[in-house]
């Protein structure tokens, strides 16, 4: 699993059977201290979330594993919405 900033979202009107009703997010990868690294990709939202929201990403055949996702041709699926986030008895993150 990732943690991910919901950074924008991208929305395609022609794709595969199995990708139609589903929301594509663009997310980018977080550090627990919520500064964002890496580039920017697309991920299925499974869970409702949306713009600025932290977020939990799974990639690979594991994003394949949610009932909207469930032998879709994707590589990321967003499976969760973080409250907070405590790392080494810090709190990194709490939504506000």
């Amino acid at each position: 699993m990732l943690i991910a900033r919901v950074v924008g979202s991208a929305v395609a009107t022609i794709k595969a059977d199995s990708l139609r009703g589903v929301k594509l997010l663009v997310v980018r990868s977080a550090t627990p201290a919520d500064e964002l690294v890496g580039e920017p990709f697309v991920a299925v939202d499974a869970v409702g979330a949306g713009q600025g929201e932290l977020v939990l990403v799974a990639r690979g055949s594991a994003g394949r594993q949610t009932g909207p996702t469930q032998d879709a041709p994707i590589d990321a699926v967003i499976m969760a919405i973080l409250d907070s986030l405590e790392v080494a008895g810090d709190v990194t993150f709490r939504k506000s």
